[in-house]
């Protein structure tokens, strides 16, 4: 597997994926930064400021995430499609599902390291600007670890998707249809967002509006490893159907 993966990194390579890995690292870093310095609470002297960066950060997530990620699926996906790769990788041994993990995971280290810069650069800057109050370090890194892993999932979902079908503009179109869905979640009663992978985002959330004041609480832990179990076995249920149908 290991050799698959490597050869999935070329691929990127090959295709700018990762470039647009950095295009998601810049998009959500700059909307979430702007929603959140251009927020009315955010004010360094003030223990609401680290509230206002935790909100922006999944604010940038919401908006952002969905629809890049079903583009950097499809397109690595589509270059099997576009190449004859299927059949290419399963003369070499690797089945149709195998390559479809492979490249889950090639493209999940490469989004886990866009998601650990953006906390990074949200807690710098933060930092940078002197708030007074302590870093909240245990709401943060729940926050990041719940993010990534509601990324992952709909990562999961556009590589089998774009493996089952060959028109890119179908995922490309869930992704846009998942942004709406996502920022809606946020505005919706918590069962509503646990209906879609989407919602999860705003599930997620670390600090956001209670009553009209800006208040920090954790995140939906249980929720989001509920959607990481239901992923983790529709991705294996899909990919091993791939490994028996013919190429």
């Amino acid at each position: 597997m290991s050799a698959v993966v490597v050869n999935e990194f070329a691929k990127m390579r090959h295709l700018h994926v990762v470039l647009l890995v950095a295009v998601l690292f810049a998009v959500v870093t700059g909307i979430g930064l702007y929603a959140a310095v251009f927020n009315p609470d955010f004010d360094r002297t003030s223990a609401s400021s680290w509230n206002t960066l935790l909100m922006g950060m999944g604010s940038g997530f919401t908006l952002a995430a969905p629809l890049l990620l079903a583009v950097v699926a499809s397109r690595l996906v589509d270059a099997e499609h576009q190449g004859g790769g299927w059949l290419m990788s399963a003369t070499s041994g690797v089945t149709p599902g195998g390559l479809c993990r492979a490249k889950l995971l090639a493209l999940g280290l490469l989004v886990a390291g866009a998601t650990v810069l953006v906390s990074a650069a949200f807690a710098a800057v933060g930092l940078a600007v002197g708030i007074d109050a302590p870093w909240p370090a245990g709401r943060w890194l729940g926050l990041t670890a719940c993010l990534l892993v509601v990324s992952l999932a709909l990562l999961a979902l556009h590589v089998v998707l774009a493996a089952r079908i060959e028109n890119q503009l179908v995922g490309i179109g869930l992704g846009l249809l998942g942004a709406v869905v996502a920022l809606i979640s946020t505005a919706v009663p918590t069962w509503i967002a646990h209906l879609t992978p989407w919602g999860y985002y705003a599930l997620s959330a670390a600090a956001g509006y209670v009553d009209g004041q800006l208040a920090g609480f954790a995140p939906s832990y249980l929720s989001v490893l509920g959607l990481a179990a239901v992923a983790a076995a529709i991705f294996a249920l899909f990919t091993r159907s791939f490994d028996r149908q013919e190429v």
